[in-house]
């Protein structure tokens, strides 16, 4: 198995070539991820639920990070990167199937088994794929290669709202006014079997595109890295770490990544209900999604462009969570369309982010890349925890005043990760060798 950094030098044509298949691994992440949104309100409508219980969505999608990326990594060590990929995306077709037969029978418990399954699935690509691309080239410009697959990832995230609402959610307002006014309990019922019917055809079609694609990563001409680079290993051992424990920088990047993604999904996904809480429709709220990943494809892009030419990695995540703080704050001071934009702009602070902690956080972890990179995946279960607190909250006080709550400490300690807390690697090397 090769080692990137060993022998000769990998030719600009394959190593382009691998970039460009991880992409398409990211725009497939991005596209099921992001689907959440819509599938809140979509949920909501269809087995009739209070916001508290429509926000189960996210949290059995995301959950599945936290359960699953330990295992993950002990399965990568055995099946290798490339064929863990490929078994990722057969895990997430069979989490597809399952999603649209049990939600075609309006079983709640059984749609969310299918989004755990199919997070399960996520949980063990991402594993592989973020340590991947960390690897394919110099550490210096690892937050640009992520940003690149941040692009995939987004551009998807923009695009899946608008297939879900054309194929799903067309006419939801005039629909929920039918099942409203209906004549009996029966043609309730036989109205929102219907409703949720809408959603079997598309991921049975998913599912096959998913398994199509895990062919041809499997056959594909990929190539299969370790996840700890030429010599990484002896530099780990000459800083005196000996333990996934000694690293504290990586915990305090653990604690980052889950309260950015909280606040990313919390944008991204509650964004809908945040607008029902203003009285708009259904119909009016079904896209917002899209625009918050709008958003952070411009950040994303910008990003390309800032760093590492004008500003490191390190100070563009401090500047990015100081902006987060601007405009959670514009939000809660605003009302309407004006708060909304506000909480979708919110998608430009956090474009960056995920290309900043990551990197970060495993930077000199050595032969602890894999368990570091599992314990990172891991911490995409603050997207399980941070929308559900806030369909909890608004429950008892004004949703504005929730976000608010949420989201401002969260920016705060990535502000602080940023400026300082990725450094606490450097201490902890120094007193190792001071002793």
């Amino acid at each position: 198995m090769p080692v990137f950094g060993a022998g000769k030098p990998r030719a600009a044509r394959d190593e382009a070539n691998g970039i460009a298949t991880i992409a398409v691994l990211f725009f497939i992440f991005g596209f099921v991820a992001w689907l959440n949104g819509p599938l809140i309100s979509f949920v909501k409508l269809a087995f009739d639920l209070d916001d508290v219980n429509a926000f189960l969505v996210p949290m059995a999608f995301y959950l599945s990070y936290f359960f699953l990326a330990l295992p993950s990594s002990a399965i990568l060590r055995r099946t290798g990167m490339k064929r863990g990929m490929a078994l990722g995306l057969f895990v997430m077709a069979v989490g597809s199937v399952l999603f649209g037969e049990f939600t075609t029978m309006r079983w709640y418990p059984g749609t969310l088994t299918g989004l755990f399954i199919m997070g399960a699935g996520l949980a063990l690509l991402q594993t592989a794929s973020n340590p991947y691309v960390c690897i394919l080239g110099p550490h210096e410009s690892a937050a640009r290669r992520i940003a690149v697959m941040g692009i995939c990832h987004k551009f998807a995230g923009v695009v899946a709202p608008f297939v879900f609402a054309a194929l799903v959610l067309k006419g939801i307002d005039s629909f929920d006014a039918d099942v409203a006014n209906a004549a009996s309990p029966q043609v309730r019922e036989a109205l929102l079997d219907a409703f949720a019917a809408r959603v079997h055809a598309p991921y049975m079609v998913m599912a096959a595109l998913l398994a199509l694609l895990g062919v041809w990563i499997a056959r594909s001409r990929l190539p299969d890295l370790k996840a700890v680079p030429a010599h990484a290993e002896d530099a780990a051992s000459a800083s005196g770490a000996s333990s996934i424990f000694d690293f504290p920088h990586l915990w305090l990047g653990v604690l980052c990544l889950f309260l950015y993604v909280g606040v990313e999904v919390l944008a991204g996904d509650a964004i809908g209900l945040y607008g029902t809480g203003f009285g708009l429709s259904l119909e009016a709220t079904r896209l917002f999604t899209s625009y918050t990943l709008f958003a952070m494809l411009l950040g994303y892009v910008a990003g390309l462009f800032f760093v590492p030419r004008f500003f490191s990695q390190q100070t563009y995540l401090a500047l990015s969570a100081a902006l987060g703080i601007m405009l959670t704050i514009g939000a809660y001071a605003t009302t309407g369309y004006a708060s909304i934009a506000f909480i979708a702009a919110l998608g430009f602070a956090n474009a960056m982010m995920w290309p900043a902690i990551f990197p970060l956080a495993i930077r000199g972890l050595g032969s602890h890349t894999e368990t570091g990179s599992a314990l990172l995946i891991m911490a995409i279960s603050g997207g399980a925890l941070m929308p559900y607190a806030f369909g909890l909250l608004k429950e008892h006080m004004d949703f504005q005043l929730a976000y608010l709550l949420l989201a401002i400490p969260s920016y705060l300690y990535i502000l602080y990760f940023g400026v300082s807390g990725w450094r606490q690697r450097a201490a902890k090397a120094s007193l190792v060798r001071a002793q």
